[in-house]
């Protein structure tokens, strides 16, 4: 009796735990990243700088193609360092991919901006387009380090 007294109370307990947490939102409104781009291949194109300020040159990387869809991105590096990141595409096929893209994206840019590299972790819950995000991304470095 005092074994069937403690395990209903464990589990009402347990099931009380499970439906008082919250999941996390984010209330930012992001746009859907830009799901049109142009080829596979790495390219680069110059933007002029004036007066101080370093050149900015653009280098887009590969389109790698992930199990949801492909990822690309290209990059802004300005005297050496990225200053920018756009994605030219992502995974869009259902919504659900759309949804992922639209919280992973951004999310992955952030990252890329702050380290200044490739060298990020991947966004949990989107972690095969983190991974086409993190390779399209080192190989735009890679074209702009060439």
């Amino acid at each position: 009796m005092r074994r069937a007294v403690f395990t209903t109370s464990a589990t009402i307990a347990g099931v009380v735990l499970l439906l008082s947490l919250k999941p996390h939102q984010h209330h930012t409104a992001v746009p859907p990243p830009s799901t049109a781009g142009g080829g596979t291949s790495n390219g680069t194109s110059g933007a002029g700088g004036g007066g101080a300020n370093p050149v900015s040159r653009t280098y887009r990387g590969q389109s790698v193609d992930t199990r949801y869809g492909p990822v690309q991105v290209e990059i802004t590096m300005s005297g050496g360092h990225l200053t920018a990141v756009r994605v030219l595409r992502s995974p869009s096929e259902n919504g659900r991919d759309r949804e992922i893209a639209s919280f992973a994206l951004p999310k992955l840019t952030k990252k890329a901006l702050a380290a200044g590299s490739a060298r990020i972790d991947t966004v949990s819950g989107a972690t095969y387009t983190s991974e086409g995000y993190i390779t399209s991304l080192q190989s735009a470095l890679d074209s702009a380090r060439a």
